[in-house]
């Protein structure tokens, strides 16, 4: 026991006697300020993991057992592809609520053409129409602006001015219903304050509107609304 006990205290002395030695110059690094450490005292300092890291070899096992966490089942990958966020009754609903706008629009521009052929009759069944049939919608509101200048031309210009009046607010700054009030206001209600304040606002958002040959040929306006807006410019 004694003589397998003698080569550790011997081992031990030979590194304390080396460290105590002065450094060899041979064993410096020429790029560095501190000594190099000797070998077999590298060997010893060495953490005793080193020594029982596995081979190159078993880490290819390794990778070979471990699970592949992006692979995605065969049957998930379908699923998803079939699933639909939209339930049936969701897209008929959408479905009928778009015909409702394409045959709202198609009724409004149908109104706005028979306008500018002359045909008020059918122009004013045509707005009335929209505004009866598709009330929900924000821009039947625009039908109710064809509306009241048809009213003016055939005569009820009483619920022609109560329609411009209504629609000028939930229109506001839409410049063709505050040009027509204007007309209207200062032809039939001789009131020209209220129409000079209604065309100030149709003139800032549109200085077409001070020409006669605007609203007769590219707004179509019918004959009787273009001669008040001509009193109304002149002040005649």
């Amino acid at each position: 026991m004694g003589a397998c006990k003698a080569p550790i205290p011997h081992l031990l002395m030979t590194c304390s006697s080396s460290l105590a030695q002065p450094p060899n110059l041979k064993s410096l690094n020429p790029f560095s300020k501190t000594p190099l450490l000797s070998r077999r005292l590298v060997l010893f300092t060495l953490p005793v993991a080193t020594f029982l890291l596995p081979r190159k070899g078993s880490c290819a096992d390794i990778s070979s057992n471990s699970i592949d966490v992006n692979s995605t089942p065969s049957g998930s990958s379908s699923a998803l592809s079939n699933f639909d966020p939209i339930s049936t009754s969701e897209r008929d609903a959408s479905d009928a609520i778009s015909r409702r706008i394409s045959d709202a629009l198609e009724l409004l521009e149908k109104g706005r053409e028979l306008q500018a052929l002359g045909d008020f009759n059918q122009a004013l069944l045509c707005f009335t129409q929209v505004i009866e049939k598709y009330d929900d919608f924000a821009f039947s509101d625009y039908a109710r602006v064809g509306r009241s200048l048809i009213l003016y031309e055939v005569g009820n210009r009483e619920e022609a001015i109560a329609e411009m009046e209504d629609v000028s607010i939930s229109l506001k700054g839409y410049p063709e219903v505050h040009a027509a009030l204007a007309a209207a206001l200062y032809a039939d209600k001789h009131a020209p304050l209220l129409a000079e304040n209604q065309f100030t606002i149709a003139t800032l958002l549109d200085p077409h509107y001070t020409d006669l040959s605007y609203v007769k040929e590219t707004k179509h306006w019918p004959p009787s609304l273009v001669s008040s807006l001509y009193h109304f410019i002149t002040l005649s």
